[in-house]
């Protein structure tokens, strides 16, 4: 990964494209106008981490797997969303070969005019970033990095599942088989040739060019919990979805959660919104954290066994949902 040294402009272009006859307008930085918004309920988000952490790893092809996403579908069901699933086999980093199970829920169906936003709901199968040796090969829970992500997906459903005022066509996808890259202590050959980090987003991305799927723009959540988490504005994001990152990031500034989003450049992160850019050709940002000390630059836990909820903080939950929110309210009809 490198970094990458941007100057924020002081005039921010916002700048949507693809379907729906949105079109071009500018606003200047700390001026962008905010439409009524409902509150997000970061402790309903914590609910849900809980939750899946609950069930154990999910550790594609293990009984945790199963049930955990039986009851992400059952939650999308509930609130009356379409539900759909892609159930496929990826090849790993060794050669072997893991089930993939792509869960989507799709709110207003009827138009084109669509937002997508995205997480991957499966658990590290070795915490093989742990300082302990002897935990390399143990399943991490996967609090922040998978079931944040997803909690905030649920709760945003809800939320928006129940707002008569949100038209636009709003989808959510469970990303599955993100986190079983090759581990650190593996030093066999890697017989996988694409990269090994990702697959169930690239069969996503596959068949959504298959199928004519378009969204105006994708965001991606990962790690969105994590104790003393800030996020910086990552570097492919800023490549393929700068007008929606200079968007989000300002509307944070305006709403009073400058410190999670810092007007500053992170690194260019291998992650699932690659594969949604780079083959499904929608601009998607990530939202990802930025550590500036420490271990890892995605936070203490990163790929440890500590990666439990008593490390999440509901105030990162809370500025991550509430900013997509007004995000979403201010840009959907």
């Amino acid at each position: 990964m490198k970094q990458l040294i941007y100057v924020i402009p002081f005039i921010i272009y916002i700048a949507f494209v693809s379907c729906g006859n949105k079109t071009q307008q500018s606003v200047a930085r700390d001026t962008i106008p905010m439409q009524n918004c409902p509150e997000f309920i970061a402790q309903n988000a914590m609910r849900h981490i809980v939750k899946q952490c609950e069930f154990g790893p999910r550790v594609p092809g293990t009984q945790a797997w199963k049930a955990c996403g039986d009851s992400i579908l059952a939650w999308f069901t509930n609130l009356g969303l379409q539900v759909s699933e892609q159930q496929t086999t990826v090849t790993i980093y060794d050669g072997s070969t893991l089930p993939c199970r792509n869960i989507t829920a799709s709110l207003n169906t009827d138009n084109r005019d669509r937002i997508l936003l995205c997480a991957h709901w499966d658990s590290r199968p070795w915490a093989d970033n742990d300082p302990n040796e002897g935990n390399h090969k143990k399943p991490i829970l996967a609090a922040n990095d998978g079931a944040s992500g997803v909690a905030v997906l649920l709760e945003l459903a809800r939320i928006l599942s129940q707002a008569d005022s949100i038209k636009t066509g709003i989808d959510f996808v469970c990303f599955d088989v993100e986190d079983a890259g090759t581990p650190q202590w593996y030093d066999g050959e890697v017989k996988y040739e694409e990269s090994t980090w990702c697959l169930g987003s690239r069969q996503w991305a596959l068949q959504a060019i298959q199928n004519g799927y378009q969204a105006r723009f994708g965001i991606l959540f990962d790690m969105v919990g994590g104790r003393g988490s800030t996020f910086a504005r990552e570097g492919f994001s800023l490549q393929y979805a700068q007008p929606v990152v200079d968007m989000l990031w300002h509307i944070a500034q305006q709403k009073g959660y400058g410190h999670y989003f810092p007007l500053r450049e992170g690194n260019y992160i291998t992650d699932d919104h690659c594969n949604i850019n780079e083959i499904a050709h929608i601009p998607c940002l990530d939202i990802v954290p930025y550590h500036t000390n420490g271990p890892s630059s995605f936070g203490p836990t990163w790929h440890t066994v500590d990666d439990t909820p008593e490390n999440i903080d509901t105030n990162v939950l809370e500025a991550v949902g509430q900013c997509v929110l007004q995000l979403i309210y201010n840009d959907a009809k």
